[in-house]
């Protein structure tokens, strides 16, 4: 890494044996004298990501009675009200394409690319989702094009690069936090590298204590900051890599993963925000489970498996149930929105840049069906999406234009996807 007193590059790194940390953005990133604050609008990068959940939601504790700003904030979305001025609610959407008759697994292939399977070839990239849209015209200047998550015990497929080949949505933090910070050409490289040399931090201390020297005092602290978050998000999956889990009855359970879900939820998203600060990706696509999901929320007392507590029948106890597991993935999913706007970066945050799409490809889980949809938006997207507000489009309204809106909010040049037929101008 060169380091100068008046300049750094924007791609500059930590590096040590075995380990590349990459660093936020900093004033020291711009020409002397010039500060983020000080620097054009759109200079820092824009950032998507697409958060998802199954079996859809419980659309009365959903959406909000009242449109507008003055709206009160609905049961399932409430973890969000602190974060009210970045959130944009989303009611009266459909997603016809999905409308099939194999829901679990077309609604997983369907929620990004609004195009029905079989579909594929109607016009050119039909079946190409949103994710990877964006990766191919925000993703070109990172390490990472786009990153492909999941905390699904059996891999969800949500990101589609070709409207033939999926990309694997990886649920292992520690796998994860090898591919952000890790170094080696391939995964096993990496993993003996990091076997070897152990702590990422502790090989990059020294180039470490050599920037902060050269650093204003606003940059200092932010580095910091940083350095001491990837050290904490280090332990954290060390410790859940070395859980014994033989006296355990888990069949199945993903080796290396957190056996407290809430713990597993917070890993991966600190992992995401971590991508998003250093510029390791600008592109991130989130699955919070699968379909037809068979896990239980022990912690939060509820002993029947999803999927099937998701066919509740009207059952007000059933449907009790389901809004307090979806209300728990807006908990987690809340603590993620908190970092990023927390995150300083160019006279803002960093979730001021960003977009990030909430939601599932279903509505009511009892019946499969894909009208209305439960969507949300957090972030600005360098202040072209307003936020604080609650919009309800009419019936029929495509949720395929949502997608396009969000494309033409972050000058992604993408004319279509799916059905989509115009823009929403009040986004």
């Amino acid at each position: 890494m060169f380091v100068f007193r008046k300049h750094i590059s924007r791609r500059a790194v930590l590096r040590g044996m075995g380990a590349t940390v990459a660093l936020p953005l900093l004033d020291a990133m711009h020409p002397a004298a010039t500060a983020w604050a000080q620097t054009p609008a759109g200079t820092a990068p824009r950032r998507l990501a697409f958060v998802g959940f199954p079996h859809g939601a419980v659309m009365q504790h959903w959406s909000p009675a009242q449109t507008g700003t003055a709206y009160d904030m609905s049961p399932i979305l409430q973890p969000l009200e602190g974060l009210r001025q970045h959130l944009t609610i989303v009611s009266g959407l459909r997603n016809e394409p999905a409308e099939t008759p194999e829901p679990h697994g077309d609604i997983e292939r369907t929620w990004l690319t609004c195009v029905t399977p079989g579909d594929q070839g109607l016009y050119p990239d039909a079946g190409v989702s949103a994710d990877q849209f964006a990766a191919r015209h925000i993703g070109r200047d990172t390490r990472l094009p786009s990153l492909e998550l999941t905390t699904a015990q059996v891999g969800a497929r949500v990101a589609w690069r070709t409207p033939t080949q999926s990309l694997p949505q990886e649920g292992n933090p520690r796998t994860v936090f090898q591919k952000l910070f890790g170094q080696g050409d391939t995964e096993a490289e990496r993993t003996a590298i990091l076997g070897e040399t152990g702590s990422i931090l502790d090989r990059v201390q020294a180039q470490a204590e050599r920037l902060q020297a050269s650093l204003g005092v606003r940059d200092r602290s932010v580095v910091s900051d940083y350095l001491d978050s990837v050290r904490e998000i280090e332990r954290r999956v060390q410790m859940a890599s070395e859980q014994d889990m033989s006296r355990l009855d888990i069949p199945d359970a993903p080796v290396g993963t957190p056996n407290d879900i809430t713990e597993h939820f917070a890993l991966m998203f600190d992992l995401m925000a971590l991508a998003f600060q250093a510029d390791i990706t600008r592109v991130v696509t989130f699955s919070m489970d699968r379909e037809a999901s068979m896990r239980t929320y022990t912690n939060l007392d509820i002993a029947e498996a999803f999927h099937p507590l998701s066919h509740h029948g009207n059952s007000d106890q059933k449907l009790e149930k389901l809004v307090q597991i979806q209300r728990y993935h807006t908990e987690v999913f809340a603590r993620f929105v908190e970092r990023l706007a927390g995150a300083e970066e160019a006279g803002a945050s960093v979730l001021d840049h960003s977009t990030i799409l909430f939601g599932s490809n279903m509505s009511n889980s009892d019946r499969h069906d894909n009208d209305p949809l439960p969507v949300a938006l957090l972030g600005h997207a360098h202040g072209r999406i307003p936020g604080g507000q609650h919009l309800h489009y009419p019936q029929d309204s495509r949720f395929a234009d949502l997608l396009l809106t969000i494309f033409d909010r972050n000058d992604i040049p993408v004319e279509r996807i799916g059905d989509s037929g115009g823009l929403f101008s009040e986004v």
